[in-house]
């Protein structure tokens, strides 16, 4: 299943560099592509123009295959707008105690069209799609697997592994409790879906199998380096997909206070994050969490709260503030490397290879 995999997709190894939006770029995917990854672009907050140069650019630096990923979401919001007024006042008073000129505003939309970026990728026509937060349509699928466009969904769960098996998917991407980033959940409440990517792995390896018995599986969540990737492989997995290895590439969009924070970063730190977004993500408790806790009631959700804590993560970035940001990272952040992307890819291969041998 990995070799077929591997061929499949265009790429010499079973790694896919994590589609984390905010912080990927076309020369991290482009450079992961290049070593023989496989790069992807994080898109979900992407208006489509944006999508379609982005594409565009990482193109022009490789011609290997990339991916694209999306968030699956209604094409438009009406939030609590009580909820919201909440928020702004909450919001702009830690800004002021915490010196951030910045302050909410309104947005004149609260997130993209996922319809209208849909259209963008079919125009893109990367090699790989790949979709958190809910199911495509099974038109939807069609239409991009037509363009010869492999899809991949991500779930948290068996449950949610065999829904997009039973849709189709060409493969599918299982986020373990680990993971850093937004939880891609869409059939549980977020806290029931926290399962470990080692026991989730088996249970979506059985569940695939139940209705596509030949579907790769992808695993995500905690995985720093080759013996971990090797270890998902002896688990069935068909690649291994890292998110928080490559935050400290220079290629990385990460501020520079969020790569500061993360050697540092203390396993038992790494917590479940709503403050920032609305959705439950994975990420360090700092100063802002801290403050936070406890107001999520009060507050609207996904994606309102994300378009008015922008403003405070932009400022914060732009003062070296890594305690007032979303610095989503995965369990064992703290054995991130400081290593231009390439190099990252050729030494995680040489770990794999070198823990491979030490089995035969």
């Amino acid at each position: 299943m990995h070799a077929s995999f591997v061929r499949r997709v265009g790429i010499v190894h079973p790694l896919i560099q994590a589609p984390m939006a905010g912080a990927t770029t076309p020369a991290l995917a482009a450079a992961v592509s290049e070593a023989g990854g496989l790069g992807s672009l994080g898109a979900g907050y992407l208006e489509p123009e944006a999508i379609l140069a982005q594409a565009a650019d990482t193109r022009a630096l490789t011609r290997r295959p990339f991916g694209v990923n999306l968030f699956v979401l209604p094409d438009d919001f009406e939030p609590d707008m009580a909820a919201v007024a909440r928020a702004r006042a909450r919001l702009d008073a830690l800004m002021e105690r915490e010196g951030i000129e910045a302050r909410t505003q309104l947005p004149a939309r609260w997130a993209p069209r996922f319809s209208d970026q849909l259209a963008a990728l079919r125009e893109a026509r990367p090699a790989v799609a790949s979709f958190a937060f809910g199911l495509l349509s099974p038109a939807q699928l069609r239409e991009l697997q037509a363009l010869g466009i492999v899809v991949v969904g991500t779930a948290t769960t068996a449950a949610e592994t065999r829904a997009w098996a039973e849709l189709g998917a060409d493969a599918v991407c299982v986020q373990g409790a680990e993971a850093g980033g937004h939880r891609g959940t869409f059939l549980h409440a977020p806290d029931e879906a926290m399962v470990g990517l080692f026991a989730l792995l088996p249970l979506a390896l059985r569940a695939a199998a139940e209705c596509a018995p030949d579907m790769p599986v992808i695993a995500a969540g905690g995985i720093m380096d080759g013996r971990a990737m090797l270890a998902a492989e002896v688990l069935g997995a068909a690649a291994s997909q890292l998110g928080t290895a490559f935050l400290g590439c220079p290629e990385s969009a990460a501020a520079a206070a969020w790569k500061r924070d993360l050697p540092a970063a203390e396993d038992h730190r790494v917590t479940t994050i709503r403050s920032f977004s609305g959705r439950a993500a994975r990420g360090l408790r700092n100063r802002y969490v801290e403050a936070m806790e406890g107001a999520m009631a009060e507050l609207p959700g996904y994606p309102a709260l994300n378009a008015l804590t922008a403003p405070l993560r932009r400022a914060a970035a732009q003062a070296g503030r890594g305690d007032l940001l979303s610095e989503w990272c995965g369990q064992a952040a703290a054995l991130v490397r400081d290593l231009p992307a390439a190099e990252l890819v050729a030494v995680l291969m040489d770990e794999y290879g070198a823990a491979a041998r030490a089995l035969e």
